[in-house]
């Protein structure tokens, strides 16, 4: 029986990076040496296939093991883990050359399918055809895509044939939602997450999994405000400006969900776009209804849909609109929601050609719009005999008063 550290921890110190975990196969390994493994506390995690933590480290040892195809989507597999089997034979089912290599104990380095040279070259190239059985593995071709981007990596032409064929063959719509919103999730964290979808988009497959927002390359936005003009170079834009702005994965969903209404707007009103918020609310709630996001998810992605064009026109608003806003926002009992809200529509203003560097002067100014309108105190009104409905009125009477004291001297927008 033989060890070898493999896989992402083996890619990531060859590239310099932190390892994060790290996953070991064993080799050669009889029914006698995993009772031993057992008896010195390994334990069994594996549902469908032999996998053991490390008593101590707590790190995995999988069992070398083969896979074979025997139905449709990402679980038709059966798994053969038997001591015949090979650390070549292992390493060859794995989805990219640069995952494909291992590691002795003493650092002997077993790259069979040429890792290295693609980790020189910056390539994510498939291992072999045995790729096209999982589909799974275009979603992480692409999440892969958006970690490494900025090291200068790119998919191979023939990785990228082969996943277009795969996605014409129908394997993507074998995915179920709660892995594909797993790996969306994952890839939106990743240093450039536009690269995730920009990848889906080459294949076919994001027209797939994500049709309302594929629909977007293509719809003109008016050049007076929107400079890049089209909508989805535009929202791969804001997703990027999200990204500099925050780690936060729901502010960067919000980001990216924005603006699917204008997918929808009839090519006869380009490059307007009227009514587009409502449009977009719409599909906000199908695409989370669709992948079972969370609510929280949800609900911030709707907020951001339906009142970004709001906080875009603040410093114009009436100080009763500004209120209805805060209101609307539920800012006064969740303030921590509403700087997500304000940090999207940041990325919103911000992911337009030219303006990446800008001031975003709306939110400063509705920040101070919160933080005056919550200076006005409920319980000071009731002391002074107001109640019930009067009291609601008194309060945001005070509160527009409060507001008109602040309210900015400033015309006309620069955004829609």
């Amino acid at each position: 029986m033989k060890t070898y550290i493999v896989g992402g921890a083996v890619r990531d110190r060859l590239l310099g990076l932190p390892v994060r975990d790290r996953d070991w196969v064993v080799v050669g390994a009889t029914p006698q040496d995993i009772d031993a493994m057992i008896a010195r506390g390994f334990k069994s995690v594996g549902q469908d296939f032999p996998v053991f933590l490390h008593p101590e480290t707590h790190e995995e040892y999988a069992l070398a093991r083969t896979e074979r195809k025997v139905a449709a989507g990402y679980k038709g597999f059966t798994v053969l883990a038997s001591p015949e089997v090979t650390l070549e034979d292992d390493l060859r089912r794995r989805d990219l050359t640069i995952n494909a290599m291992a590691e002795t104990e003493d650092g002997e380095r077993v790259d069979p399918y040429g890792g290295m040279r693609d980790l020189r070259d910056r390539v994510l190239r498939h291992v072999s055809e045995a790729f096209a059985e999982d589909p799974v593995r275009i979603l992480r071709v692409a999440r892969f895509a958006a970690r490494f981007a900025p090291l200068g990596f790119a998919v191979a032409p023939e990785t990228q044939a082969l996943m277009r064929r795969m996605v014409a063959a129908g394997e993507v719509d074998a995915l179920v939602p709660e892995r594909v919103w797993q790996e969306l999730v994952r890839a939106l964290g990743e240093t450039r997450p536009s690269a995730f979808f920009e990848v889906l988009r080459a294949c076919g497959a994001l027209a797939r999994l994500l049709p309302e927002l594929d629909r977007l390359w293509g719809v003109p936005q008016p050049a007076q405000w929107h400079p890049e003009i089209d909508t989805g170079v535009h929202t791969m834009m804001v997703l990027e400006s999200a990204a500099r702005l925050t780690g936060d994965i729901r502010v960067r969903f919000a980001a990216l969900v924005h603006d699917l209404g204008k997918g929808t707007t009839p090519p006869g009103q380009w490059p307007r776009h009227i009514a587009h918020e409502a449009r977009s609310v719409a599909l906000v709630e199908e695409v989370c209804r669709r992948y079972r996001a969370p609510n929280d998810y949800r609900d911030l992605a709707v907020l951001v849909a339906r009142d970004h064009g709001q906080v875009h026109r603040a410093e114009e608003l009436r100080p009763e609109t500004v209120l209805r806003l805060l209101e609307s926002a539920d800012a006064f009992r969740r303030p921590e929601r509403f700087e997500q809200f304000l940090l999207a529509c940041e990325a919103d203003s911000r992911g337009r050609t030219g303006y990446e560097d800008s001031v975003f002067t709306q939110g400063i100014y509705l920040r101070r719009a919160l933080q005056v309108a919550r200076r006005v105190d409920a319980s000071g009104l009731s002391e002074a005999g107001f109640g019930g409905k009067a009291l609601g009125e008194e309060l945001a009477k005070r509160r527009v008063e409060a507001l008109a004291e602040i309210r900015p001297r400033k015309e006309g927008t620069d955004h829609q």
